[in-house]
């Protein structure tokens, strides 16, 4: 009954009062109705704008509750699948809510951030260059780049490389996300995803698009590019900035990229050869078919030029150098805890292939693995939690200390039951 008055409008400021200091409420004997303005209450809380509310339920009763949530998850189990139908995650038991939330939840994040970041960037940098185009063609509305090459370019050139590290990329082992759950604080905080880093993503797209532009364009003053004087055309300038262009967001996403495997050199490496292969065909496409007729034979044009392949090494390295300085004294200088725990992943990593690959004795190993252990322990010491295992009312058979069925088996039910004052 407390808790009815306690969600009542005119107690439930004062109910938060005392509920948000508390690292734990437990509220007891609480009908779904209850469980659903409990969470409601929570979100609608000014106080709370920026707080994400989690809701975890077993049954048809808790179905409010996880729908109510930003978050909700249903678990499978004996009293049904309602929960987990109307859930945006289902696990089979709750302890594996903990990886859910320490694995899962933050290699979901960072690979989203990356993907939405990554999508913007892209984007920006080639679009943008039609603002730079329209100042040197007198705003007249005509555009650098050939309508089909603009309507593949998220469709085939720049799809695979954040489709893939937005499925696979590690950038922490399972293992250690289990063993530092401090690193769930990345998430916590929008560390990955917020509107500075948002910002400097944008403000480095814009640079390179005026990089790969404005380079291409004084590198080829009034269309010529051979010693014979002829113009080569805009088609020329639009096809060998766009290969440009092309070239800086693969190495890009190469940059960004933490887990590499041969799908991420696929990804990268394929982006790129399909452009090239691309042209090579569509330049040859007209007259068998109506389109393309303004790409007619570019392609010799181009692959014949040594001012494209010179552009092609020149400007990538220019555009990105200031993103690799960057991102050198990131991993040098301004280390963040992520990048200190893979830093001693790869450490403990590479001593188990050098004992296999060379036959380093047993004393040997010991001794390599006194001077690595040191480095990884001051690390995951600070904030390695002791798992134990509990038995909750809820958990149904999850390993507790004393199961349901033992409960049961012991309550005497030829016993009267005891009558309350």
């Amino acid at each position: 009954m407390s808790l009815l008055y306690a969600l009542e409008s005119d107690t439930s400021e004062l109910f938060l009062d005392v509920a948000i200091p508390c690292q734990s409420v437990i509220c007891c004997r609480v009908t779904p109705i209850q469980k659903t303005c409990v969470v409601n209450l929570f979100k609608s809380s000014k106080r709370l704008q920026r707080c994400v509310t989690l809701a975890v339920g077993d049954g048809a009763n808790d179905v409010g509750m996880i729908q109510a949530a930003h978050v909700g998850v249903g678990i499978s189990g004996h009293e049904g699948l309602q929960a987990a139908c109307a859930s945006d995650y289902s696990i089979a038991e709750f302890r594996f809510l903990q990886k859910l939330l320490f694995v899962h939840g933050v290699w979901s994040y960072i690979r989203l951030s990356k993907v939405i970041l990554y999508s913007f960037y892209k984007n920006i940098c080639l679009y943008l260059i039609e603002l730079w185009f329209a100042t040197q063609n007198g705003f007249s509305g005509q555009v650098l780049f050939e309508r089909w090459t603009i309507s593949l370019y998220n469709v085939i050139f720049t799809l695979l490389p954040p489709l893939v590290f937005g499925i696979i990329d590690r950038p922490v082992t399972e293992k250690a996300l289990m063993a530092n759950p401090k690193l769930y604080k990345t998430s916590q905080n929008a560390e990955h995803y917020n509107t500075k880093v948002f910002w400097v993503w944008i403000l480095d797209a814009v640079m390179h698009s005026l990089i790969a532009f404005w380079l291409v364009f004084l590198a080829i003053p009034n269309g010529v590019v051979k010693s014979d004087g002829v113009s080569v055309g805009q088609w020329f300038v639009g096809v060998t900035v766009y290969t440009v262009i092309v070239f800086i967001v693969s190495f890009k996403a190469g940059l960004i990229t933490e887990t590499w495997t041969w799908l991420s050199h696929l990804a990268i490496w394929g982006s790129i050869v399909m452009w090239l292969v691309f042209l090579l065909i569509y330049c040859h496409v007209w007259p068998l078919l109506d389109i393309g007729v303004d790409m007619f034979a570019v392609d010799w044009q181009v692959y014949s030029s040594a001012t494209f392949w010179f552009l092609l090494v020149v400007v990538p390295v220019a555009a990105l150098l200031i993103d690799f300085t960057f991102f050198a004294f990131q991993q040098t200088v301004w280390k963040s805890t992520t990048q200190r725990i893979f830093e001693d992943q790869l450490l403990m990593v590479g001593s188990a292939h050098y004992q296999k690959s060379f036959g380093e004795s047993e004393g040997e190993s010991v001794e390599l693995a006194n001077v690595i252990q040191p480095a990884y322990s001051s690390i995951a010491s600070t904030s390695q939690i002791n798992v134990k295992q509990y038995g909750y009312a809820f958990s149904q058979e999850e390993k507790g200390v004393t199961s349901q069925g033992e409960l049961i088996r012991q309550y005497d039910t030829t016993e009267e039951k005891p009558v309350g004052d």
